[in-house]
């Protein structure tokens, strides 16, 4: 019993840490790091900068799912970041959802 209990944890961890590489490789494949990186500003800000400013707030995923979207403008300061319409409604919800778990 206690093996499987292991085997059981072992294969959660593998899922979750499969999801977060996943996660990763869409904002990558989506063009996100073109101008954000996890740890530091580039372009635009950090994803850490991101998840920090909208940590605990209500709607903050759906917020940043319309803004990776729709873009937005003034909010990071004079460069405007620009609409992502190839980006699918729900995978900017897993963006948006990756982007906060960084925090």
């Amino acid at each position: 019993m206690k093996g499987i209990l292991i085997s059981m944890a072992a294969a959660s961890a593998l899922l979750l840490a499969t999801g977060v590489h996943a996660d990763a490789d869409l904002a990558k494949n989506s063009g996100c790091l073109n101008c954000h990186t996890v740890e530091t500003k580039l372009v635009g800000p950090s994803l850490k900068e991101i998840a920090a400013k909208y940590a605990g707030q209500d709607n903050a995923s759906d917020y940043l799912a319309d803004k990776i979207k729709n873009g937005s403008n003034g909010v990071w300061g004079p460069v405007p970041m620009p609409p992502n319409a190839m980006v699918s409604d729900d995978n900017a919800k897993v963006l948006a959802d990756f982007i906060l778990s960084l925090n």
